[in-house]
Formats: structure tokens, sequence, C-alpha cells
């Protein structure tokens, strides 16, 4: 597993908790255990670690929950965003790539977990693309969303909460 020397930044979906890290590790995966699927409410867990010592909070701390005798996983206490899976004796922290300010660059290269793996996944991709928004179409709704929208943009602020947003 190769480090590299970038520097990323992420958080929760209300801001509260944000971190900062100056290297990643190469090991982008997803994660198909039933313990994943339960942290992070869904049908897998997509994750990339940094070096511990490459790494900090930068704004607020994470609630933490041990999972397990090995395993920590950390969520904002105030939205409830998954943020991070770590082994009490590692010396890395794998973050959620959904809360990096920058998923895009940490496309998964692995997965593990397969026994639990919903034997449905791989028909995903196959799967119509009607294009419809999150709105489902519903512009009304839409604009209503976009009017009261309370989560962090994708990179730090300053202030916490951001000015102008409830």
């Amino acid at each position: 597993m190769h480090k590299h020397k970038v520097s990323v930044s992420g958080g929760c979906q209300c801001g509260a908790v944000r971190y900062h890290a100056d290297a990643m590790l190469d090991n982008a995966h997803i994660c198909h255990c039933r313990m994943c699927q339960k942290a992070v409410g869904n049908v897998f867990a997509a994750l990339v670690a940094a070096p511990i010592e490459a790494f900090a909070w930068t704004r607020g701390e994470p609630s933490v929950f041990k999972s397990s005798e090995l395993v920590e996983r950390g969520f904002c206490h105030q939205c409830g965003t998954p943020l991070f899976y770590r082994g009490l004796n590692s010396k890395r922290i794998n973050l959620t790539i959904g809360s990096l300010d920058q998923p895009e660059n940490f496309a998964p290269k692995s997965q593990m977990g397969s026994e639990a793996r919903l034997v449905w996944f791989e028909h995903l991709t196959a799967l119509a693309d009607d294009g419809v928004t999150g709105a489902g179409g519903n512009e009304q709704w839409a604009t209503s969303i976009a009017a009261s929208n309370r989560q962090h943009p994708d990179h730090d602020t300053d202030l916490w909460p951001v000015v102008g947003k409830n």
C-alpha cells in the first residue's frame, strides 16, 4: 500500500465536524460486511485511509461507537454522518469516501466482506437512469429544499454554522 502526499479535507453534512489529512493511502475500497452496512446505513461502506500522523480533526470531534473489541467507528453527533472506521491498534484511519470534500478523487480499487454482499449488487450498474434529479421532477419541492438547505459546503469555512444558513 502506497502513501501519497496529498492534501484532503472533509467532514459531516452539517459542518460540526471537519477533518484534514496531508497524506492518503492508496487503499480506496468498499466493504460489504454486515457491520459496515449497519454502520453507514447502506448496502456497503466506501472507505479510504489516511495515516494517523497525517490526520487531524479541524472542527469539533466525532462521537465514537466501539462496534467490536477491535474497532471503533465515528460519526457526527449533530447530523449523524458516518465519518470513519478505525482498528484500535491501527496506525491509520479509514475515512468514509462520501465525507471527503472531493470524493471523486478516490475511486474504490477493491471489495471486501463479500460474504454479506447483497445478491442484487452486481446489477446496480445496469439500472436505467431516467434522468430524474434528487427532487424527483417536483420543481416546487426542489426550490423549497434549495432555499432551506443546511448542508455544509464541500470546503472548509471559518464559521459554523455557515452565515446565512440555519
